[in-house]
């Protein structure tokens, strides 16, 4: 029974690592919403992948200019990893800049695919995206307080 086990998270893992949503903390602190996002029980881990890979790859394209372009807004290094503050900052506000810059709700009922997807439509792609309009609502974002 135990092999089992393990076999069945080896599987569920690998489907994670190969379909995991680039903006999956945002989608666990709730501060937006994907209509393309399946949640999985990793272990006592909950995670957040993608239901659909050629969303996936626009979404990717998007986190990535996204970090390129709040490196400095958010004074992190290219080199390390980025603190847990700071990413729900520039995923949470990143996301919600862009839905913003487009007319749209920017908060936390935003559809993360859906708005990429718009995005892409309207400004022809990811680097065209808006991100002077786009850092400001990065840098304004402010995260929920803890719970004490």
């Amino acid at each position: 029974m135990a092999e089992y086990n393990e076999g069945a998270y080896k599987l569920a893992r690998e489907a994670y690592i190969e379909h995991s949503c680039p903006f999956e903390r945002a989608l666990l602190s709730r501060c937006a919403d994907c209509s393309r996002s399946r949640r999985l029980n990793l272990a006592e881990r909950e995670a957040i992948a993608c239901r659909d890979p050629v969303v996936r790859e626009y979404c990717l394209a998007f986190y990535q200019a996204l970090h390129e372009n709040a490196q400095f807004a958010l004074k992190t290094s290219p080199d390390s990893p980025w603190p847990f503050g700071k990413e729900i900052r520039a995923q949470c506000g990143g996301v919600r800049g862009l839905a913003g810059a487009m007319g749209g709700a920017a908060d936390e009922t935003t559809d993360i695919a859906a708005t990429v997807l718009q995005g892409n439509q309207r400004f022809g792609g990811s680097a065209d995206f808006p991100y002077s309009e786009i850092m400001r609502a990065v840098v304004h974002y402010e995260p929920r307080k803890r719970r004490s």
